[in-house]
């Protein structure tokens, strides 16, 4: 290889964007250790998660939020509850069978499924660690603490191939969709489905980092997001770190926006995303997905396949979480609205799915009719995974 292929090489990886560490293993493997959400941006804090109940509280209070990352974050849970669980019967010398152990896990699977139930990525993820469970239970010799050993780790194992699989796939919607964008674009995005969402660089922002490492200037628009400020708290945040040009609106401004200089383009993330293509997002998205089509602006749903769900006919089938009314009448600590009144707060709306564009997986864009276009991209995702089982 000529000397100038390594210099632009090296040059292609020095533009590469490294995202903030959201998940990790614990030195030991028997807690996970995550970036706490909650306290953006403010402080950079991190909290280890050695509990069932301390995996379900991270999921519940958004310390952890994004369907890729709280299905990561389960998986990972399990995966480390199970080495907690092992390590603990070494130390006290006692024993541990695979039963036992698989019993442990059956009842952290229930709960933790639980935690979220509008993000199909939970089941996904939580399914895929009892499938790898059975197979390696299939296959036990024997009823000794070895073989729940054994069992932890092919937990492990299976998480780690989550995280990585979502790092893939981040990557490969952001090279799809970043031939969306031209030198120049402008985005808007609402919530966060940037790294902070995901164990990669994110669904919606990863083509923003994917067009900035091919050298194209881009500019974004972060909606606001109430009641809890994803949008301000998390992705403009994201965006300063990693040195994109970001510009925080609260919610109601993006009439305004769009009627007197509307963005080129607009990017979202998903929660799921039903077979027929219409989409459960962080709410406000419907209503920019109106906008979006009154003024004649491409709207962009950007997620894995593992977000679709092939068995929800359509949006009014999905399960939309309703939040506690604290999140609205005490934003933060302070009273914002009279202590008794009434509070409808749902945490996601439905975009139908006439008013998108298109919806981009790793697998590519994906256009209407998406009933057929998603039904392949799924299967192409797991003949790739299945291949990659083999390899």
């Amino acid at each position: 290889m000529s000397g100038r292929a390594n210099e632009s090489e090296m040059m292609s990886d020095q533009r590469r964007y490294r995202p903030p560490e959201q998940i990790r293993w614990a030195e030991a493997g028997d807690a996970i250790i995550v970036l706490d959400q909650t306290e953006l941006p403010a402080r950079r804090v991190e909290k280890e998660l050695r509990t069932v109940e301390a995996v379900e509280e991270a999921i519940q209070s958004l310390r952890v939020r994004g369907a890729p990352l709280i299905g990561i974050t389960a998986a990972m849970g399990i995966a480390a509850l199970a080495r907690r669980a092992v390590l603990e019967a070494e130390a006290a010398g006692g024993t541990l069978s695979i039963d036992d152990l698989a019993e442990r896990l059956r009842a952290w699977c229930d709960r933790l499924e639980q935690a979220r139930p509008t993000a199909v990525n939970l089941v996904w993820a939580i399914d895929r660690m009892r499938r790898a469970a059975a197979l390696t239970a299939a296959g036990s010799t024997g009823g000794t603490i070895a073989s729940a050993a054994a069992l932890a780790e092919g937990l492990r194992a299976e998480a780690g191939d989550i995280l990585e699989e979502d790092r893939m796939m981040c990557r490969r919607i952001g090279e799809h969709a970043a031939a969306l964008l031209r030198d120049g674009s402008s985005v808007i995005t609402h919530c966060n489905a940037g790294a902070l969402a995901t164990g990669g660089i994110g669904t919606a922002l990863a083509p923003v980092y994917v067009a900035t490492e091919q050298g194209k200037k881009i500019s974004v628009y972060a909606d606001e997001t109430r009641p809890l400020l994803q949008g301000s708290r998390i992705t403009a945040w994201e965006l300063a770190e990693a040195g994109v040009e970001v510009t925080v609106i609260a919610d109601n401004m993006a009439g305004a926006l769009f009627a007197t200089d509307p963005p080129d383009i607009a990017f979202v993330g998903s929660d799921r995303i039903a077979a027929n293509g219409d989409v459960a997002n962080k709410i406000g998205t419907y209503g920019l997905a109106v906008l979006a089509h009154h003024h004649g602006v491409p709207f962009y749903v950007l997620a894995p396949t593992s977000t679709v769900d092939l068995h929800t006919a359509s949006g009014d089938q999905i399960p939309i979480e309703q939040r506690s009314a604290d999140e609205i009448r005490q934003g933060f600590g302070r009273l914002t609205a009279p202590a008794q009144a009434p509070v409808w707060s749902p945490a996601f709306d439905v975009t139908p799915n006439e008013l998108v564009t298109g919806i981009v997986t790793e697998q590519g864009v994906h256009r209407a009719p998406y009933v057929e276009s998603l039904r392949e991209a799924v299967a192409a995702a797991e003949r790739d995974r299945a291949e990659r089982g083999r390899s």
